[in-house]
């Protein structure tokens, strides 16, 4: 990772449309799959690459101010009448009430924030959590997005709070899963209101506003867990973003097979 002569970790974040840029997607592909290789896991819906070919997602994605390395990332999949949500697919055989609560948020438009990750190189920086979760929340009003879904590993689940979420503890186990594997635990978590943010934790919603008001910038943070300063360059305009797509109104849920 880039540093500074005072050891400022240097990371460029991006937004974009998946099917605007397939080349970023392949990077993000391969830093994903190789991380999940590493820990095991084979069956991670979130994982499967087709999504890279749907218009309906968004990608954040976390890298060297060049391009040539990458640190890591999200993703925000929306609701569009087509295709599940990563959590609907995952949560579906233990519990059909995911249905009904995505369909409820879908009215103003709805999405999941999933495949997050980071590379060791990073590890303990925020850079697969708190601040891929950051950028997944700042470009909501962009793409038509009111509410987000997202299943959360333990470590996890604080900085999905801190942005403003709650445990959905209506489904699974209070909430919780074993998934992806019988050995893990998930959460199902939901940002009811990712545009106003009022149960946002204070600093966490200012940075988000800021962000907001200027998509592109510069900012020096410090990392959650290891207090670490990083210089981040920010690009979170999405090129093609239609604030409309994904309103209920605009999509036919009933076309989905559950």
């Amino acid at each position: 990772m880039e540093t500074t002569a005072t050891d400022t970790k240097i990371v460029k974040i991006r937004a974009f449309r998946a099917t605007d840029d397939f080349e970023s997607c392949q990077k993000f592909i391969d830093g994903h799959r190789k991380v999940l290789d590493n820990h095991g896991i084979e069956k991670v819906t979130s994982s499967n690459n087709e999504w890279a070919y749907n218009p309906s997602v968004f990608v954040i994605l976390i890298e060297s101010l060049d391009g040539s390395k990458t640190y890591g990332g999200a993703r925000i999949h929306a609701v569009d009448g087509k295709y599940l949500l990563p959590i609907e697919e995952a949560v579906q055989e233990f519990d059909t009430r995911i249905f009904d609560i995505v369909k409820e948020q879908s009215a103003k438009g709805t999405g999941e924030l999933c495949g997050l990750w980071n590379s060791k190189e990073v590890a303990g920086l925020g850079i697969g959590s708190f601040f891929s979760t950051i950028a997944g929340v700042v470009i909501t009003p962009q793409i038509g997005v009111n509410s987000l879904f997202a299943f959360c590993a333990p470590p996890t689940v604080r900085f999905s709070q801190w942005v403003g979420c709650r445990v959905i503890t209506s489904i699974g186990n209070n909430g919780t899963f074993y998934y992806p594997k019988i050995d893990l635990l998930a959460t199902a978590v939901l940002l009811d209101d990712s545009v106003n943010l009022p149960h946002a934790d204070a600093a966490a919603r200012e940075k988000m506003w800021a962000l907001r008001n200027q998509l592109v910038q510069v900012v020096k943070d410090k990392a959650p867990i290891r207090k670490i300063e990083i210089e981040i360059h920010y690009n979170l305009v999405v090129a093609s973003a239609d604030a409309n797509e994904f309103k209920l109104s605009n999509i036919n849920l009933s076309s989905i097979t559950h």
